[in-house]
């Protein structure tokens, strides 16, 4: 009998597995036939490890091209410092503004499989023309392009036929990037505790895959390309591209996906139309008597309801029901309404949570603005002290390898060791909130400016003021720099992987991918707002005596004052963030079992500082 009940228990437990590999995903997922997702034939790690291993490959294609493109326009198509510069921002700005077109695509009509795939191959054919291009046209004569051998001139239609390449590639790029971050989130079922503690994981993953693949690109594609091996740089990133591509159409079956929910426009539009039109309508306490459809899901193509919340009143009349609603003449939904004189409270709930993610984005732009200076000052700076170990030359452009490094070692501390002891501490809500992170990651980016100024007055102690060019001018070794990338490093895990959670996690079901690239578009405005910033200062800071704080010659600036300009900035952004973020309303979703699946609540949407 005993081997007969071991036996029982086996079967049991057999069926069990069976039972659990069959369930569906809780979240509304389909597969690619569009069924509901299965829980154990789809999504998780093996469609999660696909698409970070697509992301690393795809950022080492894109910095491969973009982390010397200043060089190659001065070097083979003869541009002087400032155009050369002045054309590689307009081509990153133009990177950014294409992320939010592919995730209106991907939100609307296409879905994020499909907006993904299309961008990628896109962004493969701008790097395959760009390689073309370079190898055949460009690098004439042959062996051009290094630091001591320039290149010829070239016809306008070369010229134009690059350029046509590489926007390719920032279309491609663009596009591809916040949707790819979304989709991969998109594998793992957040309504059940084990997936979505993963999902949440994923986040620190993807971020830790873009910086590896950016430090290949940065010390090996870089190596090769200063050296003026450009059509080894530029091949190398279109084969890394290609591969990126094959390993994401080959992760096709074991994809989740989740509907297009339809213009968003529109809605939003809608809302603010029909709020319009009933400004005199008496406003019933406490949100009762909003329209809301029966039906489990909202009227958005699937998406999760979004309860009443408080805030923005007016919105509200959008929702409440009155005779014209339903007037014949009108154009009119399936359930019988008119949109634009009546909306759902999922409806309005979309615009208030736009409305409130907007003053946290605004906090998020001057800390990029704090990030962009390690493309840039730091590298000026690290140029301008002791660059060689014996006879070995270190470029200070590599000493961003600290950043990565700093970032791949913060994510597992926090992973590992800080998140598990702050949960045990902190339950309710459980460990830290998105907003306490990013609140942290500016915190830490005041250290580096701090550390940065430090080091800058330090060098200029032992810089030589008469120097005629600034190479190697101060004695004081470049390892000093390793703090402050370390600190920029350390913050981006608080503040770029909070963003990424914090968007994604808060934005509406319809519009997950723009959360996204809300990130994107504040690294972009971080950049626009750093050149504004210096021209300020130099305007400003300029004398006839007085060479302002970041001259040609730095042992003659002030560039510490800059540093601690930009630390007093980012404290004063801080302190509104605090603000923002105690103001801040969590969006609170209905789960589709019908019960209210907020976001750990209101309380969770405290900053306590």
């Amino acid at each position: 009998m005993a081997c007969l009940n071991n036996n029982c228990k086996e079967v049991s437990i057999e069926k069990k597995m069976i039972k659990e590999e069959e369930s569906y995903t809780l979240d509304g997922a389909v597969d690619r036939h569009g069924r509901p997702a299965i829980r154990g034939r789809t999504g998780t790690w093996v469609a999660g490890i696909l698409l970070l291993v697509n992301q690393g490959l795809a950022t080492l294609a894109f910095f491969g091209v973009g982390v010397n493109l200043v060089l190659f326009l001065t070097r083979v198509l003869g541009q002087d410092n400032a155009d050369a510069a002045n054309n590689v921002s307009k081509w990153t700005g133009t990177v950014y503004i294409f992320s939010l077109l592919g995730a209106f695509l991907s939100d609307s009509y296409w879905g994020r499989y499909k907006t993904c795939a299309i961008f990628q191959a896109v962004f493969v054919v701008g790097l395959v023309l760009s390689s073309v291009s370079t190898s055949v046209f460009l690098l004439k004569p042959s062996g051009c392009g290094d630091e001591d051998t320039s290149c010829g001139s070239h016809s306008a239609f070369h010229i134009v036929f690059f350029y046509f390449a590489i926007y390719l590639v920032a279309l491609g790029n663009g596009g591809y990037q916040p949707n790819i971050a979304t989709f991969g989130a998109d594998q793992f079922d957040e309504e059940d505790p084990k997936e979505g503690h993963s999902k949440i994981a994923f986040f620190s993953y993807f971020y830790l895959a873009l910086n590896l693949g950016s430090l290949f690109s940065n010390t090996i594609l870089g190596y090769f390309e200063d050296q003026g091996m450009w059509v080894l740089g530029f091949w190398a990133s279109a084969a890394s591209a290609f591969v990126a591509l094959v390993l994401f159409l080959i992760g096709t079956p074991r994809y989740r996906h989740f509907k297009p929910t339809g213009n968003p426009l529109s809605r939003f539009c809608q809302v603010l139309v029909a709020a319009s039109r009933k400004w005199k309508v008496q406003m019933t306490p406490g949100g009762e008597n909003l329209f809301e459809v029966e039906k489990k899901e909202s009227a958005t193509n699937g998406a999760r309801k979004i309860l009443h919340t408080e805030g923005f009143r007016f919105l509200d009349r959008a929702a409440i029901m009155t005779p014209r609603d339903y007037a014949d003449g009108q154009e009119k939904n399936i359930d019988g309404r008119n949109p634009w004189s009546l909306c759902t409270v999922t409806q309005v709930e979309e615009v208030k949570c736009i409305l409130r993610l907007l003053p946290i984005w605004l906090c998020t732009i001057l800390y990029s603005v704090v990030f962009t200076q390690m493309a840039s000052l730091f590298v000026e700076q690290g140029a301008a002290m002791k660059t060689t170990i014996s006879n070995f030359h270190i470029p200070a452009a590599s000493m961003s390898s600290f950043d990565i490094l700093s970032v791949a070692t913060f994510i597992f501390i926090y992973r590992r060791v800080l998140d598990p002891i702050v949960a045990r501490i902190k339950t309710k809500p459980k460990g830290l909130t998105e907003l306490q992170r990013m609140g942290i990651g500016l915190v830490i980016a005041i250290l580096a400016m701090v550390s940065a100024g430090i080091v800058e007055l330090f060098r200029l102690k032992y810089a030589d003021k008469d120097c005629p060019s600034c190479e190697n001018a101060s004695s004081l070794s470049i390892f000093w720099q390793v703090p402050q990338y370390m600190l920029i490093g350390a913050s981006e895990v608080f503040m770029y992987v909070g963003q990424l959670e914090f968007f994604n996690g808060q934005a509406p079901d319809g519009l997950k991918s723009f959360g996204s690239a809300l990130c994107m578009t504040s690294i972009s405005l971080g950049n626009y707002v750093s050149s504004l910033l210096v021209t300020i200062v130099m305007k400003i800071s300029t004398r006839d005596d007085m060479p302002g704080w970041i001259p040609g010659n730095l042992n003659r600036g002030h560039l510490d004052r800059f540093y601690f300009l930009l630390a007093a900035l980012t404290t004063a952004d801080l302190v509104v963030y605090i603000i923002c973020a105690k103001w801040y309303k969590y969006i609170k979703f209905e789960g589709r079992s019908g019960e209210d699946n907020s976001t750990d609540g209101q309380a969770a949407a405290e900053l306590k500082v």
